[in-house]
């Protein structure tokens, strides 16, 4: 258990603050909300965290307890600190790692003794309350329910299936967005000039800053790690007599985390030239290759959002109908690596590569669609014939909307013979499927359909 509020030094407003010895990402963390980068979503005037933050800010009482649910990284802590600071509580830490009941009771207890002998109010918070077991997480009940504590828990996982119904219904749920590049590189550039952190005892260069936002991935804290540890690196090289200001270049971020800098640009050539050659392995079946093009964007950094995105049309423009699943595996991967972000999110992107460079190719629906715009986009459009009309409002009848149409139900095969693009477009192919994968079953399936629509009239 760690009582922040009695353990640490405080400033001139009586609030806890970091010692020097404390790591640069603790040092780092805001003093105020205007200092938190990203989250805003959370942070509106008058939102819950920022009542809970603020009390008394929107004129509505804040809630009692809350549920931060985000990847590591994003400012979990961080919010449940600022609850406590900006208020003037005490700030207490339990982790569900190392912490049992008999800890949670003791906080508890110590709580309502403050709060009947007119003591601070007690912000609790849980880090990775997932890992608390039932017994624990129903220890948290009774103050919750009472407000003898204002809980803050935090955790990476789903709490719907991690956290216990009567904790989860008694709190109120905020989700944390994954933190964007440029967040955390106000993070890291606050951190060099700022005086809570190196106070501009080192000048960091631009391919050593786009390196670490690379290694960090979105997670703030793992990006001052990797800047407090360059930093003590450069400053250990530094010659006594010299008076120009230590520079942390790309070597010594490269050194700092044993992880060579992967040459590749996300703002240049390299990263056109990357994916192009990943959708084009992937479009030529060449798995070993798409896997190799996948490693090199995810370690050197690549938003694997952007690379989920260019699986999803990869899927849907090259293998289409030839197999459909593949699409459905696209947009799982998409949605999982959002859910659980990286390095895991990796794993996710490799399985969904593999799919689609093993799966059978077509490109005929993106060869139809693009034949039906071109058709649109030149005038060939024409009214939509009387029979397929909207029929359904007063008068449509009379003037033949609905005359004639085959309700397809009522005839064999689910088919109707009638015609169903316009006039001037009569006849007209976009699709024509490939004899590749499930599209050979399409093929033969719509041969025998256009020889049923082609019979009309007959």
């Amino acid at each position: 258990m760690v009582d922040l509020f009695d353990a640490a030094t405080t400033d001139t407003a009586g609030t806890p603050a970091a010692r020097a010895s404390s790591p640069l990402a603790v040092r780092m963390r805001p003093a105020t909300v205007d200092e938190i980068a990203g989250q805003q979503h959370l942070l509106e005037p008058g939102s819950p965290l920022r009542r809970l933050i603020e009390p008394g800010a929107g004129g509505r009482a804040a809630p009692s307890s809350v549920i931060l649910w985000g990847p590591p990284g994003t400012g979990k802590t961080t919010l449940a600190y600022l609850v406590a600071t900006v208020s003037g509580r005490r700030f207490v830490e339990l982790s569900a790692v190392t912490a049992g009941v008999k800890d949670v009771r003791q906080v508890v207890e110590d709580a309502r003794r403050r709060l009947a002998t007119g003591g601070d109010e007690t912000v609790l918070f849980v880090d990775e309350v997932h890992r608390f077991s039932k017994s624990q997480q129903d220890a948290l009940l009774p103050s919750v329910e009472n407000r003898w504590v204002t809980l803050v828990a935090a955790t990476t996982e789903n709490p719907s299936f991690s956290v216990n119904s009567p904790l989860l219904s008694r709190s109120l749920l905020l989700t944390l967005r994954p933190l964007e590049t440029e967040h955390v590189r106000e993070l890291i550039l606050r951190a060099v000039t700022d005086e809570r952190g190196l106070g501009g005892s080192v000048e960091l260069d631009d391919d050593a800053t786009e390196h670490l936002l690379r290694l960090a991935g979105g997670d703030a804290r793992k990006a001052l790690t990797i800047l407090e540890a360059a930093a003590g690196a450069v400053l250990s090289d530094e010659d006594p007599s010299s008076d120009a200001v230590p520079r942390i270049g790309l070597p010594d971020v490269e050194r700092a985390v044993d992880v060579a800098a992967v040459r590749y640009d996300r703002d240049g050539d390299q990263h056109y030239d990357v994916i192009s050659a990943f959708i084009k392995s992937i479009r030529g079946s060449d798995v070993d290759a798409a896997l190799h093009y996948l490693a090199r964007m995810v370690a050197a950094g690549e938003d694997p959002r952007f690379i989920a995105r260019r699986l999803v049309i990869s899927a849907a423009e090259d293998i289409g109908m030839a197999d459909p699943s593949a699409l459905q595996t696209a947009v799982a991967a998409a949605q999982a690596v959002q859910l659980i972000g990286m390095p895991e999110g990796q794993l996710v992107l490799a399985e969904a590569v593999v799919h689609l460079a093993t799966a059978p190719k077509s490109n005929a629906s993106y060869l139809g669609i693009n034949a039906a715009l071109a058709d649109v986009r030149a005038g060939r459009i024409g009214t939509v014939p009387p029979h397929l009309r909207d029929a359904h409002y007063s008068g449509a009848k009379q003037i033949g909307h609905g005359d004639g149409y085959r309700y397809a139900h009522d005839w064999p095969h689910g088919v109707a013979p009638q015609q169903y693009l316009p006039d001037v477009l009569a006849g007209s192919r976009y699709y024509d499927p490939s004899d590749r994968g499930y599209e050979r079953q399409v093929s033969e399936r719509l041969e025998r359909i256009r020889g049923i629509l082609g019979s009309e009239g007959k």
